[in-house]
């Protein structure tokens, strides 16, 4: 029987090993882009910084300790220098893929944070497995900017699980709409005509503002967002914008909204405010050939004949009017049912005698 040699004896003290094979190990040295174990190997073993985990700016002195003890998969047992290569984010993916595995089957909601934003989605770590969320289905409406989404813990299901192909997508648009659905039949089921509410602006146009009311938007039309003429709704509105609407109508899920409410309507004290014969201030808003119309309060114009201008002739309006100009004028009608007013300059001159020549 041949004496084995020292260096023998030395190897079979030391357990073997193999590409492939999970290990536990303890941490006697930790560097900032690298972490070495002792693996009860006769070599230590080595973790990188891209095998520890995804992120490339972690110092690695500041998530492992010496002493620490961590449980690893064998990459290379020896790496050409007799090294013993491992990684501890495969191991850690392969946990993951298996708990996103199960959260399909189950149509589990999950719950993480975002770590990285592409061109054309987001991506979240489950455990070190990698999901992707497209673009079309991270929310329920279209999103311009993704960033916003950085660092943002969000839930989302897994739609597609295909680690082989790498390909684990994940779906947080189909939770945005059964919950709105929710808060639509919750908010119908209570909602009427007549009702005052609280919303969100959610967008502006040039014909409108849509409000969120809570599950459920809402068209405030660019006529119904002032008793007055509103020019333009973007110079009013703003998107986050908290406003209190009227429940103006409810066809099927469309629902108009209006901010001219009954104790603001100018017209609700016309027979005393526009009383006939009352001399009263207002300013010119806009003008045709056949007469000025002039603005007495919001939501309130008064049409200005060119023929009651001046006693004296008048071809058009705009020889004598501008737009804006203030002017005092007397009421001669008011008509409360077509909310009608006309106005004359002329019942305000004084009258001029005519001249009759002796005979």
């Amino acid at each position: 029987m041949s004496e084995l040699s020292f260096e023998q004896m030395l190897d079979e003290s030391f357990k073997t090993i193999h590409n492939g094979e999970v290990v536990e190990g303890t941490v006697i040295d930790v560097k900032p882009d690298q972490i070495i174990l002792n693996i009860g190997y006769k070599a230590d073993g080595i973790i990188t910084k891209n095998e520890y985990t995804n992120d490339q700016t972690l110092d690695l002195t500041t998530a492992v300790s010496v002493g620490d003890s961590m449980t690893v998969k064998v990459l290379k047992v020896n790496d050409g220098e007799g090294q013993v290569l491992l990684t501890y984010k495969r191991l850690a993916a392969e946990k993951g893929n298996e708990r996103l595995r199960e959260a399909f089957e189950n149509k589990e909601v999950l719950k993480a944070t975002v770590t990285q934003i592409l061109g054309g989605g987001i991506c979240v770590n489950v455990e070190e497995a990698r999901v992707f969320i497209p673009a079309s289905l991270v929310s329920d409406s279209y999103e311009r900017d993704l960033n916003k989404y950085e660092g943002q813990e969000i839930e989302f299901v897994i739609s597609e699980f295909n680690p082989r192909r790498n390909r684990v997508i994940g779906d947080r648009r189909q939770l945005l709409v059964a919950e709105r659905n929710e808060k639509q039949k919750e908010l119908f089921a209570k909602l009427q005509v007549g009702d005052r509410i609280e919303g969100t602006v959610k967008n502006v146009t040039d014909f409108g503002a849509f409000i969120d009311l809570g599950g459920v938007d809402g068209l405030l039309h660019i006529s119904e967002m002032s008793w007055g003429r509103v020019e333009n709704p973007k110079k009013v509105f703003t998107v986050g914008d908290t406003v209190t609407v009227l429940v103006k109508d409810i066809n099927d899920t469309k629902v108009a909204l209006s901010l001219k409410f009954p104790e603001t309507n100018p017209w609700a004290n016309a027979a005393e405010d526009y009383a006939v014969g009352k001399v009263i201030t207002g300013k010119v808003a806009r003008m045709t050939d056949f007469g000025a119309f002039v603005e007495l309060a919001a939501g309130v114009d008064a049409l200005l004949h060119v023929s009651q201008i001046s006693r004296a002739h008048v071809e058009k309006p705009s020889d004598v009017l501008s737009v804006g100009q203030e002017i005092t004028a007397k009421i001669v009608d008011l008509n409360e049912a077509d909310r009608k007013i006309s106005l004359s300059m002329k019942a305000l001159e004084p009258e001029v005698e005519e001249e009759t020549e002796e005979a």
